[in-house]
């Protein structure tokens, strides 16, 4: 199992490429599987989940075929996938994938929105909460499919086609606003959405959807409605810049201080996060190039911070902004109401030297003067990388076990890292 090796104190200075979002590419690539025409993809990573989800399609019979690199393309730039689902051969996602990764669950929408069945295995446990798919489902059946569960899969029938529908949710759900929205671009008459998303994913998604012949109003607003059509076509869209990638480079510059550009980053997708981090002693200015943060020789200063839905801070960065805290000059509280049990980051934290105490849904970080390198183990995917950010601070050499979570959502991390003049180093397993 690969490591990865980080002797820390190095500041970052230069720019990293910041890819395609991983959050925004998954539903995308789900969504080829509501037309028989060609959906072509723009700027996706080069990530573990991808690869993982085009085989999850693939077995659906979509078809695909990835572009190769051109010579002298920069080798940060995203990938071009073509994705052809012009017969759906499988209706089923077995247990064995959609349980290594939750959003495969969301292939449940487009199969019932076009065959008018399904059988998805449900997802299973998740190391940072439940993450129920109980509205995911309460939207299916506002829109006319029938829900039985049998022997731990999803099966969903709608023989006579899905019907529009008044949808409230309970709470905002991301991903109960994707299959929404997938699913009611095919289904006959109008779906209004309440309490809608706003994630700039979700924008993301139905901006594809609208290429492709769908007919959708108020999408990045808590009320979306979609008229359905009968049938989608084919289209061509860029996958948007990862706003959680931005945020972690962001963290790991005002951590180590130095000057950072975020090539192609959009500020307006993490505001909040932004935010923090002036308010933590970083200068943060949005260029026509992207992001630039930058933190030259001040202290790190507490902030504390709630998560929220977007426009909110995201519960995707609150790990990272915990790492940065550890060393700010006083005492700051990361209250988390997201996800629960999504501070096991924090025993590992602890092993650089960092004082920090749980209450609740809170943790109260102290910050020190020093961390010290240590060898730790990362948890999941936002986790990992907080571990990095403690690393590339701290005095000494730290090793970070398990780093296939990386994988799983950070594209050429050590590279990026390394041309900014971290000294990182990846061994692997035979290493």
């Amino acid at each position: 199992m690969d490591r990865i090796r980080i002797v820390g104190g190095n500041p970052l200075n230069g720019v990293i490429p910041i890819s395609g979002a991983k959050n925004a590419a998954l539903p995308l690539m789900i969504a080829s599987l509501l037309t028989d025409r060609t959906v072509t993809l723009e700027n996706l990573p080069r990530l573990a989940d991808v690869s993982l989800l085009v085989r999850i399609l693939s077995n659906h019979g979509v078809d695909y075929s990835i572009d190769g690199r051109r010579q002298g393309e920069d080798p940060d730039s995203g990938q071009t996938v073509h994705m052809t689902a012009r017969e759906i051969v499988d209706t089923t996602a077995p247990y064995d994938l959609v349980s290594r990764m939750r959003a495969s669950f969301w292939v449940l929408a487009p199969l019932l929105a076009r065959i008018g069945e399904a059988r998805v295995s449900l997802p299973g446990g998740c190391a940072i909460g439940t993450r129920p798919v109980d509205l995911l489902l309460m939207a299916m059946e506002r829109l006319g499919a029938s829900i039985d569960i049998d022997a731990g899969y999803v099966v969903a029938k709608a023989p006579k086609g899905l019907r529009g529908a008044e949808i409230v949710f309970p709470k905002v759900t991301v991903g109960g606003t994707h299959v929404a929205l997938m699913a009611a671009a095919l289904a006959e008459g109008t779906t209004v959405l309440h309490n809608a998303a706003r994630e700039p994913e979700i924008g993301d998604l139905a901006e594809l959807l609208v290429k492709m012949g769908a007919r959708i109003r108020g999408a990045g607003s808590s009320v979306i409605e979609i008229d359905g059509v009968a049938r989608l076509g084919g289209a061509k869209h860029r996958v948007l810049p990862d706003r959680i990638e931005t945020g972690t480079y962001a963290m790991a510059a005002a951590m180590t201080g130095g000057d950072v550009l975020l090539q192609g980053a959009c500020a307006e997708h993490l505001q909040a996060a932004l935010d923090a981090l002036v308010q933590a002693g970083a200068q943060v200015e949005s260029t026509p190039d992207g992001v630039r943060v930058m933190r030259n020789g001040g202290p790190i200063r507490p902030v504390d911070i709630v998560t929220a839905p977007f426009p909110g801070f995201p519960t995707d960065l609150q790990a990272q902004f915990m790492a940065l805290m550890t060393r700010a000059q006083g005492v700051s509280r990361i209250t988390e109401k997201i996800f629960e049990n999504r501070f096991m980051h924090v025993q590992e934290l602890a092993r650089f030297g960092a004082h920090i105490r749980l209450e609740g849904d809170s943790a109260i970080v102290e910050g020190v003067p020093v961390l010290k390198g240590a060898p730790v183990m990362a948890t999941d995917l936002r986790a990992s990388v907080s571990l990095v950010i403690a690393a590339l601070a701290a005095d000494g050499e730290s090793m970070i076990q398990r780093v296939y979570h990386l994988d799983r959502g950070f594209e050429a991390l050590e590279r990026k890292l390394s041309r900014c003049g971290a000294d990182v180093t990846r061994i692997s397993s035979g290493g």
